[in-house]
């Protein structure tokens, strides 16, 4: 155990270099150009730690390519590692948030989300290699291109590895250091309002506004937030109308919902569905709906979290867990009754924002703790 911290220190310089170079590399969500050389960097640097890896690209139309890294193949159930490529952040956005060192923190666009974490994925594999330790259990490594969006088609990659996964363990940020015990679920519509245009001065009386609609249904929608019960409902795009002197005819707004449980997902799923509208000669259509289950604190999870805390003791460092609004691809895996365990990447801050960054001191732990979770199997 004591081998890893004092392994992964020694590499520091080393993790600092890959994880410039991968950041250096912007890699949106639907560039499938970006995607596909960031996947050329992983696979290159792959390469380099073994030629025993098998290494599987699945490119996807309008999104790029997942990857999937596979190592100690044998007759036993993998253990899943999990996260992805693709981040918020578009092209040149690296101008605005330069790739840099500034005291204990590493700065640059995707480097918390998660691209640190994708270097230190490959960092275990080189751990296990420069030992000479080979863990019991197979290890599979799943990058997939499209997690910032939804994984419109990750999810069904992530579903097929995770179904005979013996456990997964989710490289996400961590939360201010601590591991992620549970996630909301989410869920996304889309609220559309179909009105009678007519000329704004001479005779608007002739018209029904799909504006004046949506503004009413937007209320209403907000209405459904209960706090205690952990659901939020928020409008959070608005667009409509079609110019200055029309009533307007058309009019949409996006609906997000986070909740804890199946339950609550299918109360609120039901009263947006059957939303009516005020004015009879406006009609309203919704579309969307229930993304991801929640991933809940199970009695699987907090074994693996218990797993991992007592690890982190012996590593010197305390581990925390807490329950957070924002979905992963964990939750998918969740679902299906596998246990997973999230958020055991660098701890850092600033995830979505052009001030995102990691803590460095933490990199050789966060390694450290993963490798001996797949070791402690």
């Amino acid at each position: 155990m004591k081998t890893l911290p004092d392994y992964f220190q020694s590499r520091l310089a080393n993790i600092l270099d890959s994880i410039r170079q991968i950041v250096e590399i912007e890699s949106p969500s639907r560039d499938a150009a970006a995607s596909r050389t960031v996947v050329d960097w992983l696979v290159r640097e792959a390469e380099k730690i073994s030629t025993n890896l098998e290494i599987e690209r699945i490119a996807v139309e309008g999104c790029g390519e997942h990857l999937i890294i596979r190592a100690y193949r044998s007759n036993e159930k993998p253990i899943l590692l999990l996260g992805h490529t693709d981040t918020v952040h578009p092209i040149g956005a690296k101008s605005k948030n330069p790739t840099r060192v500034e005291g204990d923190k590493f700065f640059g666009g995707g480097v918390f989300d998660m691209k640190a974490n994708c270097v230190l994925m490959l960092e275990i594999l080189r751990a296990f290699g420069e030992l000479n330790i080979k863990p019991r259990r197979p290890i599979t490594i799943l990058l997939s291109c499209d997690e910032e969006i939804g994984s419109p088609t990750g999810r069904a990659l992530v579903e097929r590895e995770a179904a005979d996964c013996e456990f997964c363990l989710v490289l996400e940020p961590s939360a201010d250091g601590r591991v992620k015990t549970g996630r909301k679920g989410t869920a996304n519509y889309v609220l559309k309002a179909r009105g009678v245009p007519a000329h704004a001065g001479l005779e608007p009386e002739k018209g029904a506004s799909a504006i004046l609609e949506i503004a009413r249904q937007i209320e209403k929608i907000h209405s459904l937030n209960n706090l205690d019960k952990g659901t939020t409902v928020n409008v959070c795009t608005v667009e409509g109308g079609t110019t200055t002197n029309v009533i307007p005819e058309h009019a949409a707004c996006s609906i997000d919902v986070r909740f804890t449980s199946m339950a609550e997902a299918e109360n609120i799923e039901s009263a947006i569905r059957n939303l009516q509208s005020y004015d009879s000669k406006v009609s309203i259509e919704v579309s969307g709906g229930i993304n991801r289950s929640p991933l809940e604190r199970t009695e699987s999870v907090v074994n693996l979290y218990e797993k991992a805390r007592i690890i982190a003791g012996e590593l010197c460092f305390r581990l925390g867990e807490t329950r957070v609004g924002g979905a992963s691809d964990g939750n998918f895996v969740a679902a299906l009754g596998v246990p997973v365990l999230d958020g055991l990447g660098v701890a850092g801050g600033g995830a979505h924002t052009l001030e995102e960054f990691i803590y460095i001191n933490d990199l050789p732990r966060r390694a450290a703790l993963s490798a001996a979770m797949i070791l402690a199997d």
